[in-house]
C-alpha cells in the first residue's frame, strides 16, 4: 500500500482524528454548560464566553511564551463573565434567556475589539501527544496526533459525574436545580450555588475557546467560534444531562464537524458546504427530535426555565 495516499481507507481515520479536533471545545462547553443547567440555571451567553476565552487564551500565550497559562486565563476570563451572568440573572423579575444572548454581543465584541492587535502574531500553541508513533504512514499519524486538552477533557466527564452523583456539593447542587423550596428548606444558598455553578460553567467555557486558538484551527480570527457556544446547549439537551452522554455527544458532533474535511481530504469535493453543514442539521435534529416527544425534557432539572 503506498503510504502517501491510501484512498478511501484514510477516510475512517480523517475522521476519527478531526472528531478528536472538533469535539474537544465541544466537551469543555458542554459540561460547563450542564453544570450550569444542574443548578436551575441556563446561560446561552457561552458564545460569547468561548470568543472571549479565545483570545485571552492566545493573548496571554503570546505574551507569556507558556499555552497552559494562556489555557488558565481563558478560563478566568470566563469565569469573570459567568460571574457576571450569575450576578444579573439574580436580580428579581430578570430573564435568564435575555441576558445570555445580551452576554454573547458583549463578549464577542470585547474580543474582537481586544483581539485585534492578535490577528498577525503567532502564539506558542498547546503541546499534542503522537498516538500514531507505531505507524510509518503520514495520515494515520496525523489522525493520532491529539491535543493534551483531549485527555483533560475525557477525565473532566468522569470527575463531574462523580461529582454530581457521589459529594455532598454534588447533591447540593442538584437540590437547587430540582427544586429551589426544597433546597432552601434545607438551608442551602440557592443564589450563592447558582453564581458559582455559572461561574464553573464560564470557566470550562473558556477553557474550550483557548483550544479553538491555541490548538485547532491554532490561530486567533474573528470567526472562531462558528457558533459552538450556542450549539453546546443543544448538546447538553441530547445528553440528558449526564456529563459521560455529553463526552460521547461530543464526540458525535466533531464526527460530524469533521464529515466535510475529511472527504475533501480524500479529494471529494462536490457538496463541501453541505457536508460543513452536518453539525447544525444535526442540532437542528436533535432539537426537533427532543421537544416532540410527549415529555421532552424529563431528565431535566426541575428549576430550568426551559422545563416549565
Amino acid at each position: 500500500m503506498d503510504g502517501t495516499s491510501i484512498g478511501w481507507l484514510a477516510l475512517p481515520l480523517a475522521i476519527l482524528g478531526g472528531a478528536i479536533r472538533v469535539s474537544t471545545p465541544f466537551i469543555f462547553v458542554s459540561i460547563g454548560e450542564l453544570i450550569t443547567e444542574k443548578s436551575g440555571r441556563i446561560n446561552l451567553g457561552l458564545e460569547g464566553t468561548l470568543m472571549l476565552g479565545a483570545m485571552a487564551g492566545y493573548a496571554i500565550s503570546y505574551l507569556s511564551g507558556s499555552p497552559w497559562l494562556g489555557v488558565l486565563s481563558a478560563g478566568l476570563a470566563g469565569m469573570a463573565f459567568g460571574l457576571l451572568h450569575g450576578l444579573l440573572c439574580s436580580v428579581k423579575r430578570v430573564n435568564d434567556t435575555a441576558i445570555g444572548i445580551s452576554l454573547i454581543v458583549l463578549g464577542t465584541g470585547l474580543a474582537f475589539f481586544l483581539g485585534k492587535p492578535l490577528i498577525e502574531p503567532k502564539a506558542p500553541p498547546l503541546p499534542s501527544i503522537g498516538l500514531g508513533f507505531w505507524s510509518t504512514v503520514p495520515q494515520v499519524r496525523a489522525a493520532l496526533d491529539v491535543n493534551a486538552l483531549f485527555f483533560v477533557g475525557i477525565a473532566l466527564a468522569f470527575a463531574v459525574y462523580l461529582f454530581l452523583n457521589r459529594t455532598g456539593w454534588g447533591l447540593m447542587l442538584r437540590t437547587v436545580g430540582d427544586s429551589e423550596d426544597a433546597a432552601r428548606a434545607l438551608g442551602f444558598p440557592v443564589l450563592r450555588v447558582r453564581i458559582i455553578a455559572t461561574m464553573a460553567g464560564g470557566f470550562l467555557a473558556g477553557i474550550g475557546g483557548s483550544f479553538l486558538s491555541l490548538s485547532y484551527p491554532g490561530s486567533w480570527s474573528e470567526g472562531l467560534s462558528s457558533g459552538q457556544g450556542i450549539m453546546a446547549v443543544a448538546l447538553v439537551i441530547f445528553a440528558r444531562w449526564r456529563s459521560v452522554n455529553a463526552l460521547g455527544a461530543s464526540l458525535l458532533f466533531g464526527g460530524a464537524g469533521a464529515l466535510g474535511p475529511a472527504l475533501q481530504g480524500i479529494g471529494v469535493t462536490g457538496y463541501y458546504y453541505l457536508f460543513n453543514a452536518a453539525p447544525y442539521i444535526l442540532t437542528l435534529a436533535i432539537m426537533v427530535a427532543s421537544t416532540s416527544r410527549a415529555a421532552p425534557f424529563a431528565d431535566a432539572p426541575g428549576e430550568l426555565k426551559l422545563h416549565r
